[in-house]
């Protein structure tokens, strides 16, 4: 890249996101406070320094209700047979609609975020939290959950492009590129194995953000007609045990990956989920506005873009031989 680029994706999923292993009441809470104290503060802040930011949203979420047919939700989508969970995998789909299960749907907070001041990218995040990256997602599957994607997101007036892989599991490309996607969020290139959920993994975010260890910037890159642009860092949340890890430390690595990022002209890519915000609001607030304060210093003087990911694809499949994805549009 000429200058540096910040790029932010979010993945968006109140309750899908744990509900295949913590059941629809461990974190009804947290994903109530994230509709009700973060969500609208989370989206001022992106207004107030003009960050354009990648929504991935489960598509469930588009929908304002639905309803079961012969007993079962969205009878259209094959079932995914994940070796972790027993049953339909949309078993505990409460087949209503926004005001009686918030945390199952969002169709007024997506208007919400489509109707912002400084433009806000949709992308997807799968429509139920399917893992693609598991042996047991079929293609059928992928592509069934991905179809229903396109069409919630199609009623709201959205074409998506950018994808982010549950749990960072990635799979089923073609059936992204067949769909109309031109990029996905891979990996984290980290020394503990990544994304992953195994007590590697954890332990090793656990010595990153203790040390401040220094995220890597990233080189976006074409990956079977998709273009990949791997993470460089999560914003972790405040709970458990890594509410004892002092906030300053995530904010240096987050805003020395942004002043690398200017310097060297490459790719800081920061992900979170907006739920992370809901522990220790304020100091996680606060975090967040110091570094994206850094990136508009960094845009002021002209050495840092920010760029959504279907943007950063765009420029990345221009100067690949060959590549030109669909020409990308807010929302």
């Amino acid at each position: 890249m000429a200058r540096g680029v910040f790029t932010l994706s979010l993945d968006f999923e109140l309750i899908w996101g744990e509900l295949d292993l913590r059941g629809p009441e461990a974190l009804r809470e947290a994903c109530e406070r994230e509709r009700t104290d973060v969500f609208d503060r989370l989206l001022e802040l992106l207004g107030q320094f003009e960050i354009e930011a990648t929504w991935c949203v489960v598509g469930h979420l588009m929908l304002d209700s639905c309803a079961a047919a012969g007993g079962r939700t969205h009878p259209e989508i094959v079932r995914p047979q994940h070796a972790w969970h027993h049953g339909d995998w949309l078993r505990d789909d409460p087949a209503s609609d926004e005001s009686a299960s918030p945390t199952f749907y969002a169709r007024s907070l997506l208007e919400r975020l489509l109707a912002s001041p400084v433009p806000q990218e949709v992308g997807c995040h799968s429509f139920s939290h399917v893992i693609y990256g598991d042996p047991g997602c079929s293609e059928d599957a992928a592509r069934t959950d991905l179809d229903a994607c396109v069409r919630a997101a199609r009623e709201l007036g959205v074409t998506l492009r950018s994808f982010a892989f549950p749990r960072n599991r990635v799979g089923h490309l073609d059936v992204l590129r067949e769909a109309g996607f031109t990029c996905f969020r891979g990996p984290e290139p980290t020394w503990h194995g990544g994304g992953g959920r195994g007590a590697l993994a954890r332990a090793g975010h656990i010595v990153d953000v203790l040390t401040a260890r220094e995220a890597p910037l990233v080189e976006p890159r074409s990956v079977d007609g998709l273009i990949d642009i791997p993470a460089s860092m999560m914003y972790f949340p405040m709970h458990g045990v890594r509410r004892h890890l002092p906030v300053s430390r995530r904010v240096k690595r987050m805003v020395d990956g942004v002043r690398r990022a200017a310097r060297d002209g490459g790719v800081f890519h920061l992900w979170f989920h907006p739920t992370n915000l809901v522990y220790e609001r304020e100091a996680a607030f606060d975090g967040l506005r110091a570094t994206l304060s850094a990136v508009a210093d960094a845009r002021r003087d002209g050495s840092l873009e920010v760029l959504p990911m279907a943007r950063l694809a765009e420029r990345v499949a221009h100067r690949e031989p060959g590549g030109k994805p669909p020409a990308y549009s807010p929302g």
